[in-house]
C-alpha cells in the first residue's frame, strides 16, 4: 500500500472513531435529557395530586384538624342591625373586657388556663409558633401558647364552650365564612371557660353567656374593630 494511501486509511479511522465518540456522547446526551424530563413530569404529577387532597373535604381539609371557612349549605345567619360595638353586644348581652396586658414573651414549653390572668387569655407569654387561620375540629389545637400567639398577629378568635350543638357551630361556621376566614380561627375552647361563646383579640373579649341571634351582631362588629390591630402584623 502506497504512502497516500496509508495516509487516507488512517485519517478514515480517525473520522470513524471521532464520529463514534459523538455517537455516544450524543446518547449520553439523550439519555440525560429523558431522564429529567420524567423527573419533571413526576413532580408535576406529585404536585397537582398534593394541590387535590388539599383541597379534598369539606372545605378543603388538612392533616391538623383545620379547614378553610367555605359557606355552610342550609345555614343563613341574621341580617346585620347596627355597626356599634357598645350597642351589639348590649343587645346580645354579651360583655366586653379590655384586659391587662400580661406581656408578650416567646417561651417553648406548655402553656395552660392557669399561665393566664384572664379566661380566655388575650395576651401573655406564648409560644413561638402559631395556629394558622381556619376552621379547628374539636381536640385539634392542644397548645394554647399558639392560640395566644394568634392574637399578636392581629387575629380574632371565635371559640365555643364543649358541647354546644352542632347547629350552633355550623351558624359560627357560617359567620366566619360571611368573613371569607380573614385572619378569623374557630374552634372549640379549651380552658373551660364559663361563656357559650367568646371573641377574643389582642387585650379584648367579647363573652356571651347565651347564644341567641343578636350574638351575630356582637361578632360582626367586634371583628371589625379588632382584627388587624395586634402589636404585630403577619399576613
Amino acid at each position: 500500500m502506497s504512502s497516500r494511501q496509508e495516509e487516507k486509511e488512517q485519517r478514515r479511522l480517525e473520522r470513524e472513531q471521532q464520529e463514534a465518540v459523538e455517537r455516544r456522547g450524543a446518547n449520553r446526551k439523550a439519555r440525560v435529557r429523558m431522564a429529567l424530563g420524567a423527573l419533571a413530569a413526576l413532580a408535576v404529577i406529585g404536585g397537582i395530586v398534593a394541590l387535590l387532597l388539599s383541597q379534598s373535604g369539606d372545605g378543603g381539609g388538612n392533616d391538623d384538624g383545620r379547614r378553610t371557612a367555605t359557606n355552610v349549605d342550609g345555614v343563613t345567619l341574621p341580617e346585620p342591625v347596627t355597626t356599634s360595638l357598645q350597642d351589639a353586644a348590649k343587645t346580645a348581652g354579651c360583655e366586653l373586657t379590655n384586659a391587662k396586658f400580661e406581656g408578650a414573651g416567646h417561651e417553648e414549653r406548655k402553656f395552660t388556663a392557669a399561665d393566664y390572668k384572664s379566661n380566655p387569655p388575650t395576651s401573655g407569654a406564648h409560644f413561638p409558633t402559631w395556629y394558622e387561620d381556619g376552621i379547628y375540629e374539636p381536640g385539634s389545637v392542644p397548645d394554647l401558647g399558639q392560640l395566644v400567639h394568634t392574637l399578636e398577629h392581629g387575629r380574632i378568635n371565635v371559640q365555643y364552650k364543649p358541647g354546644t350543638p352542632a347547629q350552633t357551630v355550623k351558624q359560627l361556621e357560617a359567620f366566619a365564612a360571611e368573613k371569607t376566614g380573614y385572619h378569623l380561627l374557630l374552634y372549640e375552647n379549651t380552658t373551660d371557660m364559663p361563656f357559650a361563646v367568646a371573641a377574643t383579640a389582642w387585650t379584648q373579649t367579647l363573652s356571651c353567656d347565651e347564644m341567641k341571634p343578636e350574638v351575630f351582631d356582637a361578632l360582626r362588629t367586634f371583628y371589625q374593630q379588632y382584627v388587624d390591630k395586634g402589636p404585630e402584623q403577619v399576613q
